[in-house]
């Protein structure tokens, strides 16, 4: 463009020939400086494009306003919300039309727009963006006015009032009302695990405030996050074998495809014509046999004229009548009935499971540590060592869980009475098992935590199912309110305790400051922190 058309362009009678309507589309659509990147990396280098479009100043003195927050706030929701929409469209094309098997499932019916949850879910997160930075905004002012010389009669009336709006943490409190906006979405599976989840943060981030703050001291070398693993995975298989309906479908599934030598599967030679139980069957029958106080095994290799079976149990006959006679407990009988050792069952089931789980988490590791290439360029011994060591830990701890979890229904056959705690040794078996996670205490945080959100999840559902306790109408909402807020006042008082260098990002983008992390502004400097927070 020559000079006198750039001079032209940036008068002040030319923004006037805009629109409104266009002028407001322009500043909630890219801020001056998003569209001075775009005109000079892309638009000024095609001479077609660059005939039609407008200079940065001009574009600037068009979408210039009175208050470039609320601008910069909506363009950001509108944008999170076109992301989602986009995710969730283009997942559910990979999931209907690339991994879908077998026949074609028949249409399902067009729901409204306003029910669509790919309509609802972009919605709730884009609200819950703009809301919490417009009343966080709202309540930093609110504050820094009351704070003033002239608002003093006013303190002096209401002096609790004041006390509580004037508080450093009031703006934190404030902002996170926006997460009520979560009931948009409806209530579903989604709905809950999202407030849990950000359950779990909250409390994981006020442990380490407290520990920052000096509360934790003299913690043994053994005390940390993997102790809530045995209880999380004794109430898992306990859930598993008794409520299965609330029970994690990948989480059993994962269970069930690693247990070998204890899930008896069809033989290929079985005749096709002959039931066989399937592994939720013989789940279902262990729930029915530890109801049972688990009776003895009577074999009908020796008493063939005897029934050998409790009532209620005749589906697993195909597994235990041909079971070794040696065996004395049904349970046994049906987790290995080839074999009346239950110690060399159990170290058959390391030999055949190891490898099957430590090939699972070679692949998963190895993708994972893409984003650590350049630990691997600098050091390559380091790093492809520290890897293995990974891979070693975990698999030894998932294999160790899964199989002791087992085995050792077979171990309480021989030390505990009938009678004694014939359902809850399940929650034993499982305690047992997360033991395990000891090897993973330094490094399995985030294992454990996801598995204590399942456990979480399976545990309240249990209990509405049972009786134990009602449900709150929009529960799951109050709850993610209450746990942003907790999250929020603690990221304002301590932004180290907010252990993780993205959810402090995001907590700076959800604030409106940036994508920029508070805890390394004292090193790093005011100029850049706020450079990051204009980008």
């Amino acid at each position: 463009m020559s000079s006198s058309s750039a001079s032209h362009a940036s008068t002040p009678s030319k923004p006037d020939r805009i629109d409104a309507v266009s002028r407001i589309a322009l500043r909630y659509t890219l801020s001056p400086a998003e569209y001075q990147l775009l005109h000079q990396y892309l638009l000024s280098r095609a001479p077609v494009v660059r005939k039609r479009t407008i200079s940065p100043k001009k574009f600037n003195d068009i979408t210039k306003g009175s208050d470039d927050y609320n601008a910069a706030a909506i363009r950001a929701s509108l944008r999170l919300a076109v992301a989602t929409f986009s995710g969730l469209k283009a997942w559910e094309l990979i999931t209907t039309k690339v991994l879908s098997r077998g026949p074609a499932k028949a249409p399902q019916p067009r729901l409204p727009l306003w029910k669509s949850t790919n309509i609802r879910l972009p919605c709730s997160l884009s609200l819950i963006l703009l809301f919490h930075r417009l009343l966080r905004r709202f309540f930093t002012r609110l504050r820094e006015s009351l704070l003033s010389n002239e608002a003093k009669p006013f303190r002096k009336r209401n002096p609790r009032l004041a006390r509580t709006l004037t508080s450093r943490i009031a703006p934190a409190i404030g902002s996170s009302l926006a997460g009520f906006f979560l009931a948009v979405y409806p209530g579903d599976q989604l709905r809950i695990t999202i407030a849990i989840y950000v359950l779990t943060r909250a409390l994981e981030f006020c442990y380490n405030y407290l520990e920052d703050q000096g509360y934790i001291k003299n913690r043994p070398p053994w005390f940390g996050s993997w102790l809530l693993m045995p209880v999380a995975c004794g109430q898992l298989l306990h859930a598993f074998v008794f409520d299965r309906d609330c029970f994690p479908t990948a989480y059993g599934s994962f269970i069930l495809g690693n247990s070998p030598e204890y899930i008896q599967k069809r033989p290929e030679q079985y005749p096709a014509n002959l039931p066989w139980p399937g592994t939720f069957d013989i789940v279902d029958n262990l729930a029915k046999i530890s109801r049972a106080k688990w009776p003895p095994f009577i074999s009908p290799i020796l008493f063939p004229t005897l029934e050998t079976l409790p009532k209620g149990l005749s589906s697993i006959s195909p597994i235990t009548s041909p079971a070794h006679p040696a065996i004395k407990s049904l349970s046994c009988a049906l987790l290995h009935p080839n074999d009346p050792s239950c110690m060399r069952t159990y170290v058959s089931y390391w030999i055949q499971a190891f490898p099957k789980v430590a090939r699972f988490f070679t692949i998963v590791f190895a993708a994972l540590s893409i984003t650590r290439y350049k630990k691997f360029l600098d050091s390559p011994l380091l790093a492809v060592n520290d890897l293995a060591k990974g891979i070693l830990r975990m698999s030894i701890f998932i294999s160790g869980a899964i199989g002791t979890s087992w085995g050792s229904i077979c171990l309480f056959q021989h030390i505990f009475p009938r009678n004694f705690l014939s359902t809850q040794r399940w929650f034993l078996g499982g305690f047992l098992g997360g033991l395990w996670a000891f090897l993973e205490r330094k490094n399995g945080r985030s294992n454990v935590l996801y598995s204590v959100r399942m456990s979480i999840d399976s545990l309240w559902k249990v209990g509405i199912k049972r009786g134990w306790w009602r449900g709150v109408k929009n529960g799951d909402v109050l709850l993610f309110a209450m746990s942003l807020a907790t999250v929020n006042v603690l990221y304002e008082l301590s932004p180290k305790s907010v252990n993780s260098g993205v959810a402090r990002k995001g907590l700076g983008v959800l604030r409106g400051e940036g994508w920029v992390d508070r805890a390394v502004l004292p090193r790093e400097g005011k100029g850049k922190a706020s450079k990051s927070a204009e980008e």
